[in-house]
Formats: structure tokens, sequence, C-alpha cells
């Protein structure tokens, strides 16, 4: 029996889509799934441009596991894009964190 997975950590509440080619039915194109945590690891890696040590430090897990979820992500967008199927974000295994407080700004007044 294989281990339980170990929740990764989302800064923010995913929300499943789909997309898909323009022009093309959802019926007759195949779906290939994107686990929300691997979006979230391209969204660290790709976007804010975190290096693989600082993302998995985000995602609460260890950076060897944090380069496989973001190979296995890039190699999924990749599949999709390069066949023309449609991607599905849904699914995983993960925990939101709660919203980091910005503080109070101070102002100067005279």
């Amino acid at each position: 029996m294989p281990r339980p997975r170990k929740h990764r950590t989302l800064s923010r509440v995913p929300r499943p889509a789909i997309y898909k080619p323009a022009g093309v039915a959802l019926d007759g194109l195949r779906l290939i799934i994107l686990l929300h945590e691997e979006l979230e690891a391209m969204r660290l890696a790709d976007l804010k441009g975190l290096t693989q040590a600082e993302a998995a430090e985000h995602m609460a897990v260890s950076r060897s596991t944090f380069q496989r979820i973001l190979s296995r992500a890039r190699r999924q967008v990749a599949l999709a894009l390069a066949e023309g199927q449609a991607l599905q974000i849904k699914g995983g295994t993960f925990d939101v964190a709660p919203p980091r407080s910005r503080g109070l700004r101070r102002r100067n007044r005279r």
C-alpha cells in the first residue's frame, strides 16, 4: 500500500478550469489533467522567478519534490499544447496558506 501524499501548500484558493483549442468541441478532445499544486509550482518558478529552493519552501515540500512537481506540470502543459488537447486544472493534495498580513503603512504627517 503506498504511503499517503504529503499536502502541498498553495498561496491562494484554486479554481478549477479547462483550457482547450478554439473552435474544437470539448467532446472530441482528450483531457490532460494538471493538478492545482502543479500549477502553483509553475507560477512560483516561471512567473515569480523563484529558485527551486525558495519555491519549495513556499509549498512546504523538499526541493527534489518541487522539481518532480514542476517537471510533471511542464510536461502536461507541453503535451496539451503540442497535441491540441484540453488541459483541465483540478484535484491534488494541498492546503491553502493563510493570507499574509501586509502590516500598516506609516505615513509622514506634518
